[in-house]
């Protein structure tokens, strides 16, 4: 590990210990193999799972190996018509797994997420038996006013390059606090705690991903 992911390791067991008082699980790993590794550990096989847009989901590596296990994959993209997206959003939230990532975390285990149509947010708050949150180091900051900074700045305006949406950021490269059509904002969920105890599971990298 080089310098930076030393000094972010150093603060692991107390973001962990954060996490936990929030009752969420959670696990750190130094790299991604690792990590994906103990992931599939987890999940038996047959386990129906499914997933909110996420890009740390797919550079880690989980999205491919999931693809090639023996699960029942439940992918939105397959949803063609509004009635077909009523229809896999009832298979949804009743998943076994449900994998996103955050887009900010703080040191003291607060989640700090924007949704455009808040199905990712749903599923993280209620519906599917299990929700798995990827994290790499870059995702966490001091504040929950950091974090909306983040999104603001960072995870919101690459988000507009990757679906191609007509957004003032996409133009400006910084949230204008539109009400365009295509904003990927509409909805903020400060997370303080979850009631259940340990269905959610923070999987945290000690690597950069995702927005």
């Amino acid at each position: 590990m080089n310098n930076v992911q030393k000094a972010f390791s150093a603060a692991i067991p107390g973001i962990i210990m954060n996490l936990q008082k929030r009752n969420m699980d959670a696990f750190f790993y130094e790299d991604c193999e690792s990590m994906v590794k103990d992931i599939l550990s987890k999940i038996p096989a047959g386990s129906s799972i499914t997933w909110g847009g996420t890009e740390s989901v797919k550079e880690c590596g989980l999205m491919d190996a999931i693809k090639n296990g023996s699960y029942e994959l439940l992918d939105r993209t397959t949803a063609k018509s509004p009635e077909e997206n009523r229809v896999f959003y009832s298979k949804a939230v009743m998943a076994d797994v449900f994998l996103m990532s955050s887009n900010a975390i703080t040191y003291d285990g607060e989640l700090i997420n924007i949704d455009g149509n808040g199905n990712r947010l749903a599923c993280m708050m209620q519906g599917p038996k299990e929700v798995f949150i990827i994290v790499g180091m870059n995702k966490f900051v001091s504040t929950v006013e950091d974090g909306i900074h983040r999104i603001e700045t960072i995870a919101a305006p690459a988000n507009v390059q990757r679906l191609e949406r007509q957004t003032p950021c996409h133009t400006l490269g910084k949230c204008a606090h539109c009400f365009s059509d295509g904003s990927v904002c509409s909805h903020t969920v400060i997370t303080r705690r979850f009631s259940q105890k340990n269905r959610v599971k923070v999987f945290i990298v000690a690597e950069n991903l995702g927005y």
